[in-house]
């Protein structure tokens, strides 16, 4: 029958392999432990081992995800925030790790989004491009002002281009 050790050392191992794959949340190391199989008091004790040696910060995952996401996916302010807080991350972290995301280039992103749309819409009218458009930048997460806003100028750009 196993111990407590070795219940301690399995559960740093599943924590130790899945850090190495990405950074995590406590929570999403903790709900793995827990399916795993390891006890709570097992899990919360690894856990606090390894926040204390800075293996887990949420701050930190947090601060990486919003830039990498809002790089390469092209995500908004709002879409970031649902996906930390469903990651666990507390709402004082998220708020702070989504604020780093300057306006502008929040904007700037949600334009190469509609640019990049617009060129493959050329037979569509333009009631359905809004609509397309304006629907894409809402699922990333763009509020509903910027994304009719960008949507309507970068129109306006690609028509004036045409001639």
């Amino acid at each position: 029958m196993a111990g407590p050790e070795d219940e301690a050392r399995r559960a740093k191992d599943i924590c130790y392999s899945l850090l190495t794959a990405r950074p995590r949340t406590r929570l999403e190391l903790r709900n793995a432990l827990l399916r795993k199989e390891i006890s709570e008091a097992v899990a919360d004790e690894v856990l606090g081992k390894f926040s204390r040696a800075g293996l887990i910060d949420d701050a930190a995952f947090a601060e990486i995800w919003v830039r990498s996401r809002h790089e390469h996916q092209g995500l908004g302010r709002r879409a970031l925030a649902m996906e930390l807080r469903r990651k666990g991350v507390d709402d004082d972290l998220v708020a702070e790790a989504v604020a780093a995301v300057d306006p502008e280039a929040e904007e700037e992103r949600a334009r190469e989004i509609v640019r990049k749309r617009l060129r493959t819409m050329g037979g569509v009218d333009e009631t359905a491009k809004i609509r397309r458009l304006v629907g894409a930048l809402a699922r990333k997460g763009y509020s509903e002002g910027l994304a009719f806003r960008v949507v309507r100028e970068e129109m306006r750009v690609s028509d004036d281009a045409e001639w």
